[in-house]
């Protein structure tokens, strides 16, 4: 049996400190730009699917 979660949220990228919180790593961008360079890296490396919340809030998550 596999009791791996089939979706797990890997990361969280932002560009504000005070929009996010929680157990999940979380890397802070200085610009838009940077956010989404950082979101397509994580997201590579992860193998996983960007989200995004809007608000400049990205997560990686793993399907």
């Amino acid at each position: 049996m596999d009791i791996t979660p089939t979706n797990q949220i890997l990361a969280v990228i932002t560009t504000s400190r005070d929009r996010v919180g929680g157990s999940a790593p979380i890397f802070y961008a200085d610009s838009v730009s940077e956010l989404e360079q950082m979101a397509v890296y994580l997201s590579r490396i992860f193998m996983a699917a960007i989200h995004d919340l809007g608000n400049e809030v990205y997560i990686i998550v793993k399907h």
